[in-house]
C-alpha cells in the first residue's frame, strides 16, 4: 500500500540540553518502501540561561514546579520560534515534536523512589501550532509507555525505515547525551531488530568540561586527548549495574551524571584533562562491551555513528579501536550527524498521520506496537454566532 507524501517538519533537542535541530524531510510511503530527502536544515542553541535551567530541571534536588511550569512554556516557545523561520521559508505539512527530556522512569527502582513508569518531555506543541497554523505531532512516549514498554528507544522503528540496507547487519550508533543503538539485520525483518541505550555518550564528558574547564563541551576531544586515564576508577566505572542490565533497556542523566557516579567513583585529585580522557574511554568501552554482549553474536557488518559525538575524533578513536567491525561516521557516509534522531521522529509522525503504527515494542519492551504522538490541529474557521457550535443557541 501507498500513501501521499509529506514535508515534515522535525525538531529534535536532546539529553546533551544544548539546543534544538530541526530537520525538514519529504517523506513517501510506497510498495518497496520508504522514499526520504532532506529539504532543509536548521538548528538553535539554547541561550545560556535557559540551558543552565534546564540542567537544573534534571536534578529532582535542584527542580520544583515552577521551574517546571515555566520552562515548559519557555521551550515550547522556543521550539515555535524555529519552527515559524523554517515554515515561513518551505512547504511544510506536518510538525514533528519529540520534546525536551527532563526526566525518564523506565522501569522500577523502588530505592530511588521510582515507583511507576513515567517520562517526562518539556515544551508545550501549542505554541507552535498557533505559530506555525499547521498540526503538530507531539508526546510520542506516552502511548508505548501505556502499552507496558519503556517510552525508549523511540528511533528504532526510523531507523528501519531509513537506513537498512538488504544483504548488510548494521548498527546505527547514535551519541548524543546518552548512545544508543539500533541493530539492523539484513532481511530486514522488524521481528530482528534490536534497539537499546548502552549508557553514557556526551553527557559525562559535558559536564565534566563545565565542571573542570568551564566549557560546554570538549570540543573534537582535545583536552581529552591531552589527558591520562585513570585505570582504576575506568574499571570501577565499567562495574556499573546499568551496563549488565539486558536489552530492553534505556538510561538518561538522572543515572548518568558525575554526582550520580560520585558514591561509586570519585574523581578528587585528579586533573581536569585525566577525568576527561577517562570518561571518553569509558564511554567508548561501555558501547563496546554492549556490542560484545549483544551485537556481535548476532552478526555485524558495520556501525554508522551519529549524534554530536560522532565529531568528536578521540571518542570514534577509541570507539574503533574496541570494535572488530568498520565504523563510519554518518559524515564520511555523506550525511549528517545530527539529522538522525530528528529524522526518525519525522518518520514516526508521518506514519501517525496516517493512522499507522509506529514503533517497534522489542525495542521498548511494550506488549505491541502503537500509533505513537498526539495530534494537535489549528482551527480551520472559528464559529459565526447562532452556528450550531454556539453553546447558547
Amino acid at each position: 500500500m501507498t500513501y501521499p507524501p509529506m514535508n515534515v517538519l522535525s525538531l529534535m533537542s536532546g539529553t546533551s540540553c544544548d539546543g534544538i535541530d530541526a530537520v525538514l524531510a519529504r517523506l513517501e510511503l510506497t510498495a518497496a518502501g520508504l522514499r526520504w530527502a532532506v529539504l532543509a536544515r536548521a538548528s538553535h542553541d539554547y541561550p545560556p540561561p535557559l540551558r543552565e535551567r534546564l540542567l537544573r530541571a534534571l536534578n529532582p534536588a535542584s527542580s520544583d514546579v515552577l521551574l517546571l511550569t515555566q520552562l515548559h512554556a519557555e521551550v515550547g516557545q522556543t521550539y515555535s520560534a524555529l519552527a515559524g523561520e523554517l515554515c515561513d521559508s518551505y512547504p511544510v505539512d506536518l510538525v514533528a515534536l519529540s520534546g525536551q527530556t527532563v526526566y525518564h522512569i523506565p522501569r522500577l527502582e523502588p530505592e530511588r523512589g521510582w515507583l511507576i513508569k513515567s517520562t517526562l518531555q518539556l515544551g508545550e506543541a501549542a505554541y507552535v501550532v498557533e505559530r506555525c497554523g499547521l498540526p503538530v505531532m507531539c508526546d510520542f512516549r506516552q502511548s508505548d509507555l501505556a502499552a507496558g514498554g519503556e517510552g525508549a528507544p523511540m528511533v528504532a522503528f526510523g531507523d528501519l525505515a531509513l537506513y537498512h540496507q538488504p544483504g548488510v547487519a548494521r548498527a546505527v550508533q547514535n551519541l548524543g547525551g546518552i548512545a544508543n543503538l539500533t541493530y539492523l539485520p539484513t532481511d530486514g525483518d522488524p521481528a530482528g531488530v534490536l534497539a537499546f541505550d548502552t549508557g553514557p555518550a556526551n553527557c559525562l564528558i559535558d559536564e565534566a568540561a563545565a565542571r573542570y574547564f568551564g566549557l560546554p563541551y570538549d570540543a573534537g576531544g582535545k583536552l581529552a586527548a591531552q589527558g591520562r586515564v585513570d585505570t582504576a576508577r575506568l574499571e570501577a566505572l565499567l562495574q556499573h549495574p546499568y551496563l549488565k542490565l539486558p536489552p530492553p533497556k534505556t538510561t538518561g542523566r538522572e543515572v548518568f551524571s558525575l554526582d550520580a557516579l560520585e558514591p561509586q567513583v570519585s574523581f578528587t585529585g585528579l586533573r581536569g584533562e585525566d577525568v576527561l580522557a577517562t570518561l571518553t574511554v569509558f564511554t567508548a568501552a561501555s558501547i563496546a562491551a554492549a556490542y560484545q554482549a549483544h551485537l556481535l553474536p548476532l552478526g555485524l557488518d558495520e556501525v554508522l555513528v551519529a549524534g554530536g559525538g560522532a565529531l568528536n575524533p578521540t571518542l570514534i578513536r577509541e570507539l574503533r579501536a574496541r570494535l572488530p567491525v568498520p565504523v563510519t561516521t554518518f559524515e564520511e557516509r555523506g550525511w549528517v550527524s545530527k539529522d538522525r534522531e530528528a529524522l526518525a521522529f519525522a518518520v514516526m509522525a508521518y506514519y501517525a498521520g496516517y493512522g499507522l503504527a509506529n514503533t517497534l515494542p522489542q525495542a521498548t519492551g511494550a506488549k505491541h506496537p502503537v500509533v505513537a504522538g498526539k495530534r494537535l490541529v489549528p482551527a480551520l474557521r472559528y464559529p459565526q454566532a447562532g452556528s450550531a457550535l454556539n453553546c447558547n443557541s
